[in-house]
């Protein structure tokens, strides 16, 4: 057995290797999924950032078969169950689960990595379920219990796989995690350097379910229980993991004969071989990154000589305003941005993160529901609640949600629950098919109505003072501090489609999956509010009496935005103006725009529960711009850049460019990087075919069919047509509008930042104004041509 080489180790070193270290390591290298119906984008390699991109894309290439390059040819359509390899690919880190497939015809005829697999899937899908209702606390001693009293249990898979002994080697394995984890090293580990590789490989068989451990794992930070008894359940799925290799190797080994012992061979060259495989997996990239490269370079010089180009003459900052719009810095609101200010030189719009600067969570009065209404980068800071109770018929549509949605999704309940609405639900589904409405949140039905809200942190209302000082805040940060129009709209977003698990992806990002009609409303409250504006008053910043902030919600599948109160009738003609050239834009991309209805072909994509393809999405981003609106103004940007505005010398301390490189910077990134990798991979960091999917536990995630490993990602129709991609995976280019000095400062003391820039995750570009040029920043170093990542 291997374990004499761990012996050895032990003798000469004098000290046991610590495999715990390792287990902590791989763990650490896991990021977060959120779940369904609060679904935000992620970099699923964001807890290796300290890593340059270009490793980080070699050593998964190695342990998984990740692929982190743009398929060879845009226009090839993706297969269901592989992704785009690139030629001649070297072979990678295979688990002793896969070493065992190479004997399948001699073996046995089910693949062992695909049935364990879908064990361990299944078993988690249950698990995580009822640990979501509460059924018991997280723990990862539990996980690993539960799954071996399972496991010892279950003697289907020992049937399926023809191996009537297996399930013996299951009573044999420790009834503890930790020791399990020991046990298991110390038998197949050979050396203790690669022992957090190994880990590592064996977590991204079932990615999925490890990410969801880490989204909890970040939950528990957020809410800083770090170092006070965070529940980590990672280390007791590697534990699983880990028992069924234990188990094979056992079981492998008792049978004895030739395939043992060729077994042990190659899996001692393997752990031998790793380090000259990470290697070369890097060297063989190398060529595909250069590829990659150019790509990104060339978007970034046509995007510099935009920049650089100069503005069309605009309206006189003296002529009056008649409307302000602030909307999210969404790529997908660029586009309606600039048809609306193509309808009145007099209309300004603004660029903001989409949660308003309000990092609260929203809880319905008279209720127990909690909502987060921010970045999942941030814990909220307040708590939100109506001054009055909703409707009581708007309560009841959020209980009766809740019931069915219990109901159907249990899993002993799912047949049971299609078939007993039987032909009595018939006349609802055809009513739905023909004459059906978007999809309706019942939560957001509960403040529909509402205008006035209080604002509380930690259970005590905030003074008159506190509320002030928020809002001048939120105020300066979006440079709207003067010149206000008689109306500012405050335009959050949201989707509207039928029958999509992943709907939460395509509303506000930055509000945690959900619209943005709770912070909109909210802020419009506080900004309306005679006393707030007494106290900014007092502190230099006077709003007019006859301005009205009033809150209103952009449908980026439809591209209407209906307001929370009546606007004047001029207000609605710009906006329906504006709505119906947005729409005429993307119906190109939908491949409508020879409808002859476009308006009605558009809107009918929302409805239509069939429509695997209702809008794009942030599909097509690729630029991040920190700039004044007036730098932009005159450019189509072709829905692919987010748009954040800000003026540095208003910026006293570059406290705004601060908050803005740690928070919305990061949040774009996410969004970058979700979408790259969907399209690079997604077989591994995408959800695959949508017409297959199932959900699990009402809201963890989906399945792809009726098993394997929990699906993270986007899924294929978000990102391709049918006939080709319509996502570019360039990484994001960030351009700021901003001092040298000051952007390097806040780079070098952020380390989140400062790995983002210098390992090669994202472009960092300064906007020179004086000298008309565009510099790069990269390993605290400028430069004034574009020169890319090295």
């Amino acid at each position: 057995m291997l374990a004499s080489s761990v012996k050895d180790f032990d003798e000469k070193s004098g000290s046991a290797p610590d495999w715990f270290r390792a287990v902590a390591d791989a763990g650490d290298r896991i990021a977060p999924t959120w779940p369904l119906d609060q679904m935000i984008a992620v970099n699923p390699f964001w807890e290796m950032r300290g890593l340059s991109f270009t490793k980080v894309s070699a050593r998964m290439a190695a342990l998984s078969g990740v692929v982190s390059q743009r398929p060879s040819a845009l226009g090839e359509s993706p297969t269901d169950k592989a992704p785009a390899k690139l030629a001649r690919m070297p072979e990678h880190w295979q688990n002793l689960s896969a070493q065992l497939d190479r004997h399948r015809d001699t073996w046995h005829q089910l693949g062992w990595q695909d049935g364990i697999v879908q064990q361990i899937s299944q078993f988690c899908g249950d698990y995580f379920q009822r640990l979501d209702a509460g059924e018991f606390k997280a723990d990862a001693q539990h996980l690993y219990q539960s799954w071996l009293g399972m496991t010892r249990a279950d003697r289907g898979i020992a049937i399926v796989m023809g191996e009537p002994t297996l399930t013996s080697q299951f009573d044999m394995l420790p009834g503890q995690f930790d020791t399990l984890l020991l046990d298991a090293f110390n038998t197949l580990a050979l050396h203790p350097a690669p022992a957090a590789d190994y880990a590592h490989a064996l977590l991204l068989d079932v990615n999925g379910w490890a990410s969801w451990a880490a989204y909890l794992r970040w939950q528990d930070r957020l809410q800083g229980k770090e170092g006070e008894g965070a529940a980590d359940l990672l280390p007791g799925l590697l534990a699983i993991r880990l028992g069924w290799e234990l188990a094979l190797w056992r079981h492998v080994q008792r049978a004895g004969g030739g395939i043992f012992a060729e077994l042990k061979q190659r899996w001692i060259k393997q752990w031998e071989d790793l380090p000259a495989m990470l290697e070369i997996h890097e060297i063989f990239q190398q060529p595909a990154w250069a590829a990659h490269k150019d790509s990104e370079v060339a978007y970034q010089a046509a995007m510099a000589e935009k920049l650089l180009s100069q503005p069309k003459p605009q309206a006189s900052e003296e002529q009056p305003l008649k409307l302000q719009a602030a909307f999210c810095i969404d790529v997908r609101s660029e586009v309606y941005r600039r048809a609306l200010e193509a309808q009145d030189t007099a209309i300004q719009t603004l660029g903001f993160a989409g949660f308003f600067g309000l990092p609260i969570a929203y809880h319905p009065k008279n209720t127990d529901f909690m909502r987060p209404q921010l970045p999942g980068l941030l814990a909220p800071a307040f708590d939100v609640t109506e001054l009055e109770p909703a409707s009581e018929s708007a309560r009841q549509a959020l209980a009766n949600q809740s019931h069915w949605s219990r109901f159907s999704s249990a899993s002993p309940a799912s047949f049971s629950f299609i078939e007993s609405l039987g032909l009595a639900d018939l006349g609802r589904m055809v009513k739905k098919t023909f004459r059906g409405q978007p999809r309706s949140n019942p939560v957001d039905g509960l403040h529909e109505t509402q205008t006035n809200f209080e604002i509380s942190k930690a259970g005590v209302p905030l003074t008159l003072e506190e509320k002030a000082e928020l809002a001048g805040g939120i105020l300066k940060a979006m440079t709207l501090t003067e010149h206000f129009a008689p109306v500012v709209l405050l335009v959050g977003h949201g989707s509207s489609t039928r029958n999509n698990p992943h709907a939460a992806g395509l509303d506000c990002g930055a509000c945690g999956g959900q619209t943005g009609t709770v912070n909109v409303r909210v802020l419009a409250g506080l900004l309306n509010d005679p006393s707030v504006r007494g106290v900014l008053a007092e502190q230099g910043l006077v709003i007019p009496e006859g301005t009205r902030f009033m809150g209103a919600l952009h449908n980026t599948t439809t591209d209407d935005v209906d307001c929370a109160e009546p606007i004047p009738q001029n207000i609605k003609a710009f906006l329906q103006a504006a709505g119906a050239r947005a729409r005429r834009e993307r119906a190109v991309r939908l491949g409508v725009s020879k409808a002859a209805d476009v308006d009605q072909a558009v809107k009918q994509r929302s409805q239509d529960w069939s429509e695997v393809r209702p809008e794009w999405g942030l599909a097509g981003n690729a630029s991040f711009i920190v700039a004044p609106r007036s730098f932009t103004r005159h450019l189509d940007l072709g829905g692919r850049s987010f748009l954040h505005d800000y003026r540095w010398r208003d910026d006293a301390g570059f406290q705004i460019l601060e908050l803005i490189m740690t928070a919305p910077m990061v949040v774009t990134h996410w969004i970058n990087l979700q979408y790259y990798a969907s399209v690079t991979d997604n077989l591994h960091y995408g959800s695959g075919n949508k017409v297959l999917h199932n959900v699990v536990g009402g809201h963890l995630g989906v399945f792809e069919g009726n098993g394997g490993d929990l699906r993270i990602g986007l899924p294929l129709q978000s990102l391709h047509n049918g006939e080709q991609w319509m996502h570019e995976p360039l990484r994001l280019s960030v351009y700021l509008a901003a001092p040298r000095e000051a952007i390097a400062d806040i780079a070098r003391r952020h380390s989140a930042v400062g790995d983002l820039i210098d390992n090669d995750w994202l472009y960092l570009f300064r906007i020179d104004e004086e000298n008309k040029s565009v510099e790069q920043f990269y390993q605290g170093k400028w430069t004034t041509k574009a020169e890319g990542i090295d």
